[in-house]
């Protein structure tokens, strides 16, 4: 226990039990049929069923909107927090943070009463006000800690040589403000394709989303179906993941152009 090695035994232990080993299940559930046989029908079935489809088609097009008014708010909001000019003490940062020490399920089902108690009709407009008011902070603070680690001086550099405040944001401020915008982007964009508690309590069930289907089919007793198609989500943000990582780090080499 004297080496130091030694100490990272208990998370390697938690990372095999809670990680690699779900992960493992769900490809072993996700390629066997219900007798256990090896088979990839799971995952045609996906391509073949309609209804499937056309859900995961509306889950990306409410993770798309989503994730455009996350950073249309989010971004405004992160450089206002990254300016002292503007924000003068740390107080305004925990209001942001404050709405996340409350669980995520409590307040999605506030949000669901206040809407009933307003007369509000609860249907995608709902919907994508909860799905912000719950993600939001996942965008704004990625951009946060890229704009206040920012070195100042190239704003600087830029005004000096002449450049207005709007040439200095775009040509300096928001390209080198990307990664933290990619960053909150992958925070937002795949937990709204794969949620389904959020769209279950703002839109009373109306709207499905791709994390519902999964969730009917593993409560239907449908381990195989739910599998190929927990499956097909990972892979999918296996490649978003990797994608985004080749970007980030374009962007780091790249400078500013």
């Amino acid at each position: 226990m004297n080496k130091r090695s030694n100490w990272a035994l208990p998370y390697f232990i938690f990372l095999v039990l809670f990680v690699v080993l779900p992960l493992l299940l769900i490809v072993v559930y996700a390629l066997q049929d219900a007798s256990g046989h090896f088979t990839l029908a799971n995952i045609g079935k996906f391509f073949s069923d309609g209804d499937s489809l056309s859900t995961f088609a509306l889950s990306i097009e409410v993770a798309i909107e989503n994730t455009l008014l996350c950073i249309l708010i989010g971004y405004p909001a992160a450089w206002i927090l990254a300016n002292k000019e503007y924000n003068k003490g740390a107080v305004t940062v925990v209001l942001f943070i404050l709405p996340m020490w409350i669980n995520a399920l409590m307040r999605t089902l506030a949000t669901a009463e206040l809407f009933t108690m307003a007369g509000i009709q609860l249907g995608k407009g709902t919907l994508l006000f909860g799905m912000c008011y719950d993600y939001l902070p996942f965008m704004i603070y990625p951009i946060y800690n890229v704009l206040n680690k920012m070195d100042k001086s190239y704003a600087e550099a830029a005004q000096d040589l002449g450049a207005t405040p709007r040439e200095v944001f775009r040509k300096v401020t928001l390209p080198l403000s990307m990664p933290g915008v990619m960053s909150g982007v992958m925070m937002v964009f795949m937990p709204t394709v794969s949620t389904f508690a959020i769209s279950e309590f703002l839109t009373n069930n109306k709207i499905k989303l791709f994390g519902t289907i999964i969730q009917e089919n593993i409560n239907n007793s449908m381990w195989n179906y739910g599998a190929a198609l927990s499956l097909i989500m990972l892979v999918i943000i296996g490649i978003t993941t990797f994608l985004q990582g080749n970007d980030s780090e374009e962007t780091s080499v790249g400078g500013i152009i």
